[in-house]
Order: C-alpha cells, then structure tokens, then sequence
C-alpha cells in the first residue's frame, strides 16, 4: 500500500513538473512570438524608408528591376503579377534570352509614367504587359 502511495506521489510530482515546464516553454514561445512580431515591424519600417516611404507604389522597384534584371521576371513578381513572371521566365529560356527585351521596354515604361499613372495602370487595373 505505501508503494501505491509512493508511486502516486511521485506521479503526482512528475506531472506537477511536467505542467510547470509547459508553462515555461509556452512563455517562452509567447515572448519569441512577440519578438519576430516587433523584427518584422521593424523590418517593415526600414524597407518603406529605403524605398520613399510609400510602398503602395512600386513603380520606381520594378522599373529598375524591370531594366537591370527583367528576363527573370523578378519586376512581375513584385506587382504581384505571377502568372505573367512564369511567363517571363519561359519565354526568356525557350528563345535563349531575347524575350529579355521585353522587360527592358517595360522597365523604360514603368519609368516614364507618372506615379498616379503607374498606379492606376498596373496596381490598381492590374495591366499584365506593357
């Protein structure tokens, strides 16, 4: 009988310690949670200031990564246009690189519109190509 109740107690204690080291590691994972919560805002900040503060226009980015990098499509992407950058990938690897020209007259585009224009254009009424 005193080994029941010396099994019982020691159950008791295990899971005491299990509850409590649960606890710890719920806290914990809070207090990471809130920290990469706060990394991220921050992160955010930082990458509006680099690129003028308004990130809702993204005509100066993709104009640029339309010229330097376009056969990769990467311009599409950050419209937010992925149908069309798998496209562009395709297109530029099946004709070995000259459907890079593409991008590159985008890019020029993208660059000679107004702010209003590109946003209206390509964000707002979602313009595929050119």
């Amino acid at each position: 009988m005193s080994d029941e109740k010396n099994l019982k107690s020691d159950l008791d204690d295990m899971l005491g310690d299990a509850k409590e080291g649960a606890k710890k590691a719920s806290d914990k994972a809070n207090e990471f949670a809130e920290d990469a919560k706060e990394t991220i805002n921050e992160f955010s900040n930082n990458a509006k200031e680099a690129f003028g503060g308004d990130t809702e226009n993204k005509k100066m980015i993709a104009g640029i990564l339309a010229i330097v990098i376009g056969s990769l499509g990467v311009h599409k992407f950050i419209l937010g246009y992925n149908k069309e950058g798998i496209i562009q990938i395709i297109a530029t690897i099946v004709t070995c690189g000259i459907a890079g020209i593409i991008p590159f007259i985008e890019g020029i585009i993208y660059l000679t519109k107004t702010d209003e224009e590109f946003y209206n254009t390509y964000q707002v009424g979602k313009k595929g190509w050119f």
